[in-house]
């Protein structure tokens, strides 16, 4: 037998999903996080799978080490080298402020000091054409102050290298030459776009993790192979492909996002499978709730990605194609808490994996969303973590009861507050990325997924109106299944401003011609056949004089005459009208980034309709008093889900359980199991 196994690590647990490729049965199992070594917790997850890695025909892994990496500056000492005049310019950022009238506000902090950040003579202009020679006995003075400052990894963002990479290639061999344990990264090898902040910053972060994501991926890589795997393992990137590790060594901040697209992809999956091409993607891990929107089943991929950013704080921006994704600080493990003037607040601090919510009786004090649920009888967590923890109800009220005590309420009053403040905060996310962005979420299917999405997506989707709202099996462990559901995938990006006329045709195919050059060049080096590559264009268009722009498809084949742009122009004026409710049809229009996405397909096995046995009467396991909040505390009945079969009609209110997760049905909808055993929520 041969097996697809996908590993996925999160804050609180990491899951495992085996997926025999003759027969599609699936092998489902979760272990904790372990921050202190992540590689422990995946290893952990592979012996509880107990499928021999010698059977494994393709490992795929989601990984935290990137973003753990950077948001806890634990990466590698490192240095940056720039254009003369340009020291400053990671300092100095951008003039807009997030939080204009905070007195106290204060810009981030660079991951580069200063004193690190080193000078070259040299120049370009926005053409590429060179202006001042690069200065090579410049560059060997700074790595020898590089070696004596004993940096362990070097970012070369030069100006306008986007244009011409000559000056940074020459850079990183004088490096490579002078410092040969020393990782060094360029921004023309990264992404070659414009904008001086946000692609220094890119590479800055590129190159302070490089160090770290090579030594976790040849550890994990090597323990792999002592138990028995026979095969090169790949991660999951961050715009929703994947990459061999050794790939990914090359552009580790490539995977700084890697474990919630797996959820996006395979709910992509899911809409094909029903006939649905526009959804709305849930995720509520342990940590965080993440949301994003696919319409016209394409995935919408972003490079204006901003770490740590929040209303109050401007983040640090990251130029890498990455999948539009909503994450707030909203989950299982999210704790509640009083604010400064009294105002309960639910995340984003978490109680994570150590020590866990109340109940999980480690330790934990504080009431989580989790004890909050527990309380009101939505999920039984001694069915489901008894054989893990020692859960203790008893936990929960007494971390509840602080909150309830400082309103003066019941702890089933608290509780039920906290459920509301999480909604709430859950609601806006999904409004980000739907009514915010011109889209009706009465035309979408809500994919509801992770431990906690079936708790809480059936009462957002129900304010939402969407059409339906679908719980896949296994929702627990749903991004680690969504990535064995993805090619292989290289974004290339590259700054051009042109106007979109007949006279820059010939420019326009010789930069696509060039990026796909390149991408079947890395694609055929790692060893794949070219009949399995294909390639999607696009670019990134405005109205000429304007600042921002409009990711556009572009005809496949090679542009020929005025009916391809024109082609081109509808497809831009139909978003821009769709984003900002206006179009201007007599003003010229222009390019300003080209795009492909190469992608290399790979075998995946073939999702087909199961049969499942069982009728609802048969499925009840107990009937017990559930807190619905607004429709009051009703007594319902406790299904329990791989009981009910294939077309199994159910009416709320009810709970339904699961291995790794709980689905609550309120009493105005009803569900029904689909051919491919999804639960179908819909209003009754």
């Amino acid at each position: 037998m041969s097996y697809r196994i996908a590993i996925d690590i999160g804050g609180t647990f990491t899951d495992y999903v085996a997926m025999n490729e003759d027969t599609g049965e699936l092998i489902v199992t979760k272990s904790s996080s372990t921050p202190s070594n992540f590689a422990d917790g995946v290893m952990d997850c592979v012996e509880k799978g107990n499928i021999p890695l010698e059977e494994a025909n393709y490992v795929v892994h989601g990984s935290t080490i990137v973003i753990n990496a950077l948001t806890e500056r634990k990466g590698a000492k490192t240095a940056l080298i720039t254009t003369k005049g340009f020291r400053d310019a990671l300092e100095i950022g951008r003039a807009n402020r997030t939080d204009l009238y905070n007195l106290y506000y204060a810009k981030p902090k660079p991951f580069v000091p200063r004193k690190y950040r080193f000078e070259v003579e040299e120049r370009l202009n926005k053409d590429g054409d060179v202006l001042i020679p690069l200065n090579t006995k410049q560059v060997k003075e700074i790595a020898k102050k590089c070696k004596d400052e004993e940096i362990e990894a070097i970012a070369v963002c030069l100006l306008h290298s986007y244009a011409n990479p000559e000056h940074e290639e020459k850079v990183r061999d004088i490096l490579e030459k002078e410092l040969p344990d020393v990782e060094i990264s360029i921004s023309s090898e990264l992404i070659k776009e414009w904008r001086e902040y946000e692609r220094t910053n890119t590479t800055v972060c590129n190159a302070f993790v490089k160090p770290v994501a090579r030594k976790y991926l040849d550890t994990l890589k090597s323990r792999m192979k002592e138990k028995g795997l026979m095969i090169e393992p790949y991660c999951m990137l961050s715009n929703g492909g994947a990459a061999t590790f050794e790939m990914t060594k090359i552009n580790p901040i490539n995977v700084i996002e890697s474990g919630p697209v797996g959820g996006v992809i395979g709910a992509n999956e899911i809409g094909k499978m029903i006939n649905e091409r526009n959804i709305i993607t849930f995720d509520i891990g342990g940590t965080t709730a993440k949301t994003s929107l696919i319409y016209n089943n394409e995935v919408k991929i972003t490079t204006d990605y901003h770490l740590e950013k929040t209303p109050i704080f401007a983040g640090y921006p990251i130029k890498a194609p990455i999948t539009d994704i909503i994450e707030i600080g909203a989950g299982g493990g999210s704790i509640a808490w009083i604010d400064s003037v009294g105002v309960l607040k639910v995340g984003p601090q978490s109680a994570g994996a150590e020590p866990g919510p109340a109940c999980y009786n480690r330790g934990g004090t504080e009431p989580t969303l989790t004890d909050a649920n527990y309380i009101a009888g939505r999920i039984d967590l001694a069915r489901f973590l008894g054989d893990k923890y020692d859960i203790d109800i008893k936990k929960s009220y007494e971390a509840v009861k602080k909150i309830a005590d400082y309103y003066k309420i019941s702890v089933e009053e608290a509780a039920r507050g906290i459920i509301r403040i999480a909604n709430n905060n859950m609601m806006n996310a999904l409004k980000l990325v739907s009514i915010r962005k011109g889209y009706d979420p009465r035309d979408f299917a809500m994919v509801a997924m992770g431990g906690n999405g079936g708790i809480h997506s059936p009462f957002l989707g129900r304010e939402l109106k969407v059409k339906k709202i679908v719980v896949p099996r296994n929702p627990g462990v749903f991004s680690a299944w969504g990535m064995l559901m993805t090619d292989l995938r290289q974004d290339y990006i590259r700054t051009k401003i042109i106007g979109i006329n007949h006279q820059n045709i010939d420019t326009a195919n010789s930069i696509y011609s060039e990026m796909i050059e390149e991408a079947n060049a890395m694609y055929l080096a790692h060893g794949f056949a070219e009949k399995d590559l294909y390639i999607v264009k696009s670019a990134d268009i405005r109205y000429k004089g304007q600042e921002h722009t409009v990711r556009t498809l572009v005809p496949s084949r090679e542009l020929k005459n005025d009916e391809d742009l024109q082609i081109i122009r509808e497809n831009f004026e139909k978003l821009h009208e769709q984003y900002y409710t206006f179009k201007l049809p007599d003003t010229p229009i222009e390019f300003v980034n080209f795009n492909i996405t190469a992608f290399c397909k790979i075998k995946k096995a073939e999702i087909k309709p199961v049969e499942i046995l069982g009728k609802p009467e048969e499925a009840i396991r107990c009937r017990k008093i559930v807190d619905f909040d607004e429709d009051g505390k009703i007594e319902v009945a406790v299904y329990e889900r791989e009981k009910l079969g294939t077309d199994s009609k159910i009416n709320g209110p009810a709970i339904i359980e699961e291995k790794t997760s709980v689905t609550v049905l309120y009493p105005d909808q009803k569900a029904f199991v689909d051919e491919y055993g999804n639960l179908i929520i819909e209003e009754a």
